[in-house]
């Protein structure tokens, strides 16, 4: 089994999967495991024409989960089937009233519930299929050692299109932020926000991280995450903060100052922000 190396986890272990994902990417790829269900996919996937014939094939299923991060809902076969059925055209669709955008997403590019029967025997749609399961499978590996790891290669991957949206429309793409788990998971903790804010009203919460981005990056727009710059900025605040969560160690990076801040009449959040600016 493949098994990723992160090094000592936190910040510093994210260095170390971005200096050697390519090499890490390439041994995952070629693992026995995944070249079997890769051309098992390849071979099969011609004849799911419909969504009950894709549920009835538990390792085509597993390769169609996988490509939109869904793994874990392998053995909720009916609930996929009404999910892929349902398509996407209307509003009120079983896929559309869930909060999670991937199973939209899953019923949109399978399309068994919209105008056109999906294509699943051109090369086309299989690679795409292929190179989206590859992708999220690798993240999932990684997250099997490191969930925070995860975290941060799906928001990396995700969040160049919400800076997109956010051009024509700053709210929709925070509430694409909020809807998404692990993308509110990463900005909620590197933009200081406490879990409670979950509880209020949705466009007040949208108004929190709206706040606390131009606090901290000078710009209330998801847009600015179209700068590189600023998307690893904030990987890197997601980092930090969950190491003053899990409390720091005295290998820590500026835990002399922390302990000094900490201990002064300096609020946690101001305490926070100070450390983190050290990096």
């Amino acid at each position: 089994m493949f098994q990723p190396i992160i090094g000592t986890g936190g910040y510093l272990g994210w260095r170390v999967l971005e200096n050697s994902e390519a090499r890490q990417r390439e041994q995952f790829e070629n693992s026995p495991v995944i070249e079997r269900e890769i051309e098992y996919f390849r071979e099969n996937i011609a004849n799911a024409t419909s969504a009950e014939a894709l549920v009835g094939d538990r390792r085509l299923l597993g390769v169609a989960l996988g490509a939109f991060g869904l793994s874990d809902e392998i053995n909720k076969g009916a609930f996929i089937q009404k999910i892929l059925e349902g398509g996407t055209l209307v509003t009120t669709s079983f896929a559309n009233r869930l909060n999670d955008p991937r199973f939209q997403e899953m019923a949109e590019v399978f399309s068994y519930g919209n105008l056109t029967d999906p294509d699943v025997s051109s090369e086309a749609f299989r690679e795409d299929i292929i190179a989206r399961y590859k992708t999220l499978e690798f993240e999932r590996a990684v997250g099997d050692v490191d969930s925070d790891m995860r975290v941060a290669m799906n928001f990396r991957r995700e969040i160049g299109d919400i800076a997109a949206l956010a051009e024509q429309s700053e709210r929709a793409a925070w509430f694409r932020i909020m809807g998404s788990p692990p993308l509110r998971e990463l900005a909620a903790t590197a933009l200081n926000i406490p879990s409670e804010a979950s509880q209020v009203d949705i466009d007040q919460q949208q108004e929190f991280f709206a706040d606390r981005a131009l606090s901290v990056f000078g710009s209330s727009s998801p847009a600015i995450f179209s700068d590189p710059d600023n998307v690893n900025q904030i990987i890197r605040r997601f980092f930090l903060n969950r190491q003053l969560e899990s409390g720091p160690g005295a290998l820590t990076p500026g835990i002399g100052a922390l302990t000094l801040l900490q201990s002064s009449a300096l609020g946690a959040v101001s305490s926070q922000n100070l450390f983190l600016s050290q990096f």
